[in-house]
């Protein structure tokens, strides 16, 4: 009987290219950390709401899912923050785009297709391609794959790289396959994260040694120095807002597709899948460590590969969790029941 085909989706392929030990620990043993990036975390928040927003354009509901999506906001300091930032952000957002230009055709849809060899025409029997597209718009008579993106800064080199993203364009591609809908361009939605923090105020001690240093530089000896008291959630919120009512806090950038891009994707698409297929049968996945710590702190699965695959490190620090989460449909809101 032949196996069936392996759902593979761009997050495997992308991780692939820059480490296949990575790909082995989470695709074929299905690990990841018990711990899950705070990053991530927050995304998943701020797609959750913007689905929410363009589907019905009720900012109250949309701040109401933010409270229900961060339950321990009051013992979490995680999950503090989180909340702080995407009432904000999202609010800010509402205000700053009340209205649009575009019609959604379709919001966080999800496809599957064949992965084809170029050079024949023929189908992967070993892969498929899943992905789930943010959205589909229409502006005019030309359909736009509408992208989501949260940044931590917005600068020349950010829009830049744009052109660069592998992953919207396959997508792009694969819509077209297989809805039939033909995908002019990528329109990327940008919302920027404000750097701002929640003033902790000083600790009595802290005051105290202030105080001291300012009356020691004081000609009367005396002071009016009081202790900073903590930044209350009102004060934080207002701060933040007003962060928001930049224009600059959001961002909106158009790339058109090119037709031989996708040609070059395809191509290297079915390169990706035979050079698995060749590290599975031979049983090697390397590892390249130059990728440890790309984002400025460790791969989850340095731990790992630094212990050597230690199984006790991996029975207390990774659980296992079926791969490709990212296809994962979100529920349309719901209307709050009327009492």
């Amino acid at each position: 009987m032949t196996p069936a085909a392996m759902t593979s989706t761009y997050s495997m392929w992308s991780l692939f290219r820059n480490c296949r030990k990575a790909v082995e620990l989470r695709y074929l043993q299905q690990l990841v950390p018990l711990g899950r990036d705070r990053n991530l975390h927050f995304g998943s928040i701020i797609h959750e709401c913007l689905q929410a927003w363009h589907e019905r354009r009720d900012l109250a509901e949309v701040l109401a899912l933010i409270d229900r999506l961060c339950p321990n906001r009051l013992q979490d300091e995680g999950q503090r923050r989180d909340w702080h930032l995407a009432i904000a952000m999202m609010t800010g957002y509402a205000r700053r785009y009340p209205t649009e230009d575009f019609e959604i055709v379709a919001l966080e849809k999800t496809f599957e297709g064949p992965i084809v060899n170029p050079a024949t025409g023929a189908a992967s029997r070993s892969f498929t391609l899943a992905g789930k597209v943010d959205g589909i718009i229409r502006i005019g008579g030309d359909y736009f794959i509408l992208e989501h993106k949260t940044a931590g800064q917005l600068d020349s080199d950010y829009l830049e790289k744009l052109w660069t993203d592998f992953q919207i364009t396959l997508y792009a591609h694969y819509v077209e396959q297989t809805m039939g809908i033909p995908i002019t361009g990528i329109l990327y939605n940008v919302l920027v994260k404000a750097k701002l923090q929640q003033g902790k105020g000083e600790t009595e001690d802290e005051f105290q040694a202030r105080r001291a240093e300012l009356l020691a530089k004081s000609k009367t000896g005396k002071s009016s120095a009081k202790r900073r008291m903590p930044e209350t959630d009102e004060e934080f919120q207002e701060r933040l807002l007003k962060k928001y009512a930049d224009p600059g806090m959001f961002h909106r950038e158009m790339l058109y597709l090119s037709r031989d891009r996708f040609d070059i994707l395809r191509g290297e698409l079915w390169e990706l899948t035979q050079a698995f297929l060749e590290a599975k049968r031979r049983g090697i996945f390397y590892q390249n460590t130059a990728f440890c710590f790309n984002y400025q702190r460790p791969c989850p699965y340095f731990a790992i590969c630094r212990s050597n695959g230690n199984p006790n490190v991996i029975e207390n620090f990774y659980q296992r969790v079926a791969p490709n989460e990212e296809l994962r449909v979100l529920p349309a809101m719901e209307p709050e029941p009327a009492f």
